[in-house]
C-alpha cells in the first residue's frame, strides 16, 4: 500500500509524509489486529468497524522510546512482553508504531521523532526525566523487581511492605520510563490505611 500523503498525531508527534508504509505484523486474535492503526486487515474487512476495538477498551500508555526497537527488546526479557506488532518508519531505521502486551495490557510504543516536534526530544530521555509512573500488579513483587533489575532496570525503590496494604517497588528503565511494581499482601479499611499512613509518616518525620 503506497498512500498519497499521511499526517496524523501519533504519540504526541505529528508526522506528515508520503512514503510507502511497510508492515511487520504478529497478529493472533482480532484484540491484536485491532490494536494495529494501520493494519492490512483494515482495508479490507467489510463489517462495519467498532467505535471502541474489542479488547481496548481500557486505557492504554503510549510510551515515546529511544531506540523503540531495542526498548520492545528489553520489555520482553523484564517484563515477559510480548510483540503483537510494529510499524517501520520510512527512514527504515525507526518505528512509527509498535503495540506490546504484558499480561493483559496493551502499550503502545514509538520511537522519537524531534523533526516532527519542533526540533525537540519527546522521550524521558529527552525530557531529562518523566512524572508519569506506569504501575503493574503481579504476583511476586520481589521476584518482578528483580527480573527488571536483571534486564538492565535501575530499582529506585526496593520492595518493601507499605502502609495501603500492597508489596511495592518501583525502577526506571533504560529508556527512562518508570515502572511500579505491586502484590496485594493485606486488606485494610480505609480507617486502618489512614492510621498506618499517619504512623508511617511520623517514622519520617
Amino acid at each position: 500500500m503506497t498512500p498519497n500523503r499521511i499526517a496524523y498525531r501519533h504519540g504526541g508527534q505529528i508526522f506528515k509524509f508520503t512514503e510507502a508504509i511497510s508492515f511487520v505484523v504478529n497478529c493472533q486474535t482480532p484484540q491484536d489486529v485491532d490494536a494495529y492503526p494501520f493494519s492490512p486487515w483494515s482495508f479490507t474487512m467489510s463489517k462495519s468497524p467498532q467505535p471502541i476495538p474489542p479488547g481496548q477498551e481500557h486505557i492504554i500508555p503510549h510510551l515515546v522510546c529511544d531506540p523503540c526497537s531495542a526498548a520492545i527488546d528489553f520489555y520482553k526479557k523484564a517484563f515477559g512482553a510480548e510483540e503483537i506488532s510494529r510499524m517501520p518508519a520510512p527512514d527504515g531505521r525507526r518505528i512509527m508504531h509498535a503495540a506490546i502486551r504484558v499480561g493483559k495490557s496493551f502499550v503502545f510504543l514509538v520511537d522519537d521523532f524531534p523533526e516532527f516536534c519542533g526540533g525537540k526530544s519527546e522521550s524521558p530521555k529527552g525530557l531529562k526525566g518523566s512524572p508519569v509512573t506506569l504501575h503493574h500488579y503481579v504476583e511476586n513483587c520481589d521476584a518482578a523487581v528483580k527480573r527488571a533489575q536483571d534486564a538492565g532496570a535501575t530499582v529506585i525503590m526496593a520492595p518493601m511492605d507499605m502502609f495501603w496494604g500492597d508489596r511495592y517497588g518501583v525502577v526506571v528503565d533504560p529508556f527512562g520510563h518508570k515502572w511500579s511494581f505491586a502484590t496485594h499482601i493485606k486488606d485494610m479499611t480505609p480507617a486502618e490505611m489512614q492510621a498506618a499512613m499517619k504512623s508511617a509518616f511520623a517514622e519520617c518525620a
